[in-house]
């Protein structure tokens, strides 16, 4: 077959009418070294702190290290089909998560990924998960109450809008409890929750999934789980991600309850990202920068201006302690971060005392300016009831003949003691909490029986609910505490209605 010259000069002359001059720069880099979830690329010359990067097999990664001659990434996904040689593509992106109304309800990773078999979550924003804490000037100090439900932390250790409460015990002390609890008291309060599970079991994150849905708080819930097996930079930026996808709401002017469960792990995660990147370890092998770690994530909950839309974010941050003992690194390092601390002791727990919050350790920095005035007038004397009760209790062990105001005193302690009792996923009105304390305050409980206050309890909110239901309105409607004699008249018509058991 001849080939004509004039066929050929014809196509280059085609070719060369249809060229289009297009000059396409790609920063792309090459894997030099691979393993343990970390990458070492060659190449990215111009790349930022924190920038995502794309690999040759799809998966997402995040610039971490930016070195002389290679840059550590940190790979966001399975690592096992990354070779050395494999071309790493920049995006020119900051690591970024959805976020929007789209996301409650659902289920999702660090990443924004749906993990709940939903089908794929239609969001058009997104935020930065690293973003600057609102300035001085933005911020409101603390004056609404955020109500747990929970009678031993809203009297003693009461939680404001925009505060952020650590809650701090050994593992197995009912701390995942006690924030289900809260998720659930927020129905109705308008309150969005965010539920963040770190290094938890697969199983576990199922289970408090379910109590939410059962009780109806999944409609205003959030929850993202990186769980125990998945790689440890997912443990690392799942809090960062929980917290921005709540500042999209706190800057429309809606209040945001994040609960971080745990922080501990999260630091493990992260001491484990920087050992394999070959920082520097400092106490206990953590890197020297995991104080900030903690401060620029929880520095990120406030109660912003008027001016700014009076939005909120209120942290509960969680901190598994070893043998009781809060003076360890991590423990200490967020203790004063946070606005205080809500201290579980095995103990009590153990001796039935549950939520087992011990009075004496746990502090609340914002205090009387995050309570209703009502609650503020009963609790007023209730810490120090128990604390004198506490130390009282350890004397009375080694005699028994004690004098009369010693004996009350243990009396009214041991009341306080089991009124302060509070059943699983049973969180309290405010106004019944006042009630109840009320009468233990004001000496109505002292004739009752110990094996008795859970029933008093449970047939004086009946009793009001039917013949003097005005108290609670008073109570949920204006948050003030009604006339002593409207107490008495209700009180005292129920004691004559009690009958104690035999």
């Amino acid at each position: 077959m001849s080939i004509k010259a004039e066929e050929i000069s014809a196509l280059i002359k085609q070719q060369i009418q249809n060229y289009q001059s297009e000059i396409e720069v790609k920063d792309v880099g090459t894997v030099i070294q691979v393993g343990d979830g970390i990458a070492r690329v060659h190449g990215l010359d111009n790349i930022m702190a924190g920038e995502l990067v794309e690999f040759s097999n799809g998966v997402m990664g995040m610039a971490q290290n930016l070195e002389e001659s290679n840059v550590g990434i940190v790979i966001l996904g399975p690592y096992k089909d990354i070779r050395e040689g494999d071309d790493v593509k920049r995006t020119g992106r900051i690591m970024e998560v959805p976020v929007g109304e789209e996301l409650i309800g659902r289920i999702v990773n660090p990443l924004g990924q749906p993990v709940d078999g939903l089908g794929p979550i239609l969001t058009s924003k997104t935020r930065p998960i690293e973003s600057e804490a609102p300035g001085v000037m933005d911020r409101k100090s603390v004056h609404e109450p955020l109500q747990t439900g929970i009678k031993a932390i809203d009297a003693l250790i009461p939680i404001g809008r925009g505060q952020r409460e650590l809650i701090i015990g050994d593992r197995q002390t009912g701390k995942t409890s006690v924030a289900i609890d809260t998720i659930l008291n927020q129905k109705d309060q308008d309150m969005i929750c965010i539920y963040v599970a770190i290094g938890q079991k697969e199983s576990t994150v199922r289970g408090v999934v379910e109590t939410l849905r059962k009780h109806g708080a999944l409609d205003y819930t959030i929850v993202v789980t990186a769980s125990a097996s998945q790689p440890a930079p997912l443990l690392y930026l799942a809090p960062y991600a929980g917290v921005t996808m709540g500042e999209e709401f706190m800057y429309n002017g809606k209040h945001v309850l994040v609960v971080y469960d745990d922080l501990s792990k999260q630091a493990a995660a992260y001491r484990e990202l920087s050992l394999l990147l070959r920082r520097p370890p400092g106490r206990e092998a953590f890197p020297g920068d995991v104080f900030y770690l903690h401060s620029r994530l929880l520095e990120r909950a406030a109660k912003l201006s008027d001016e700014k839309g009076g939005g909120s974010i209120t942290a509960l941050p969680f901190v598994e302690t070893q043998a009781g003992d809060i003076s360890a690194y991590i423990p200490t390092n967020v203790i004063s971060i946070t606005d205080g601390q809500i201290f579980l002791q095995s103990d009590l727990f153990f001796s039935g005392v549950r939520p087992a919050v011990n009075a004496g350790l746990s502090v609340s920095r914002v205090g009387g300016s995050a309570q209703i005035k009502a609650m503020k007038k009963v609790a007023g004397t209730l810490r120090l009831d128990l604390a004198s009760y506490r130390e009282l209790e350890a004397f009375a062990q080694f005699g028994s003949d004690l004098d009369q105001a010693t004996q009350s005193k243990l009396n009214r302690g041991a009341r306080t003691v089991e009124v302060l009792k509070q059943d699983l996923n049973k969180p309290l009105k405010v106004e019944k909490q006042v009630a109840i304390l009320y009468a233990l305050t004001r000496g109505y409980l002292d004739d009752v029986a110990i094996a008795d206050v859970k029933r008093f309890e449970a047939e004086l909110f009946l009793y009001i609910e039917e013949n003097h239901k005005g108290l609670f309105d008073t109570i949920s409607q204006t948050g003030n505490m009604p006339a002593d004699e409207e107490w008495k008249t209700a009180i005292e018509g129920f004691k004559r209605t009690f009958a104690p058991s035999n």
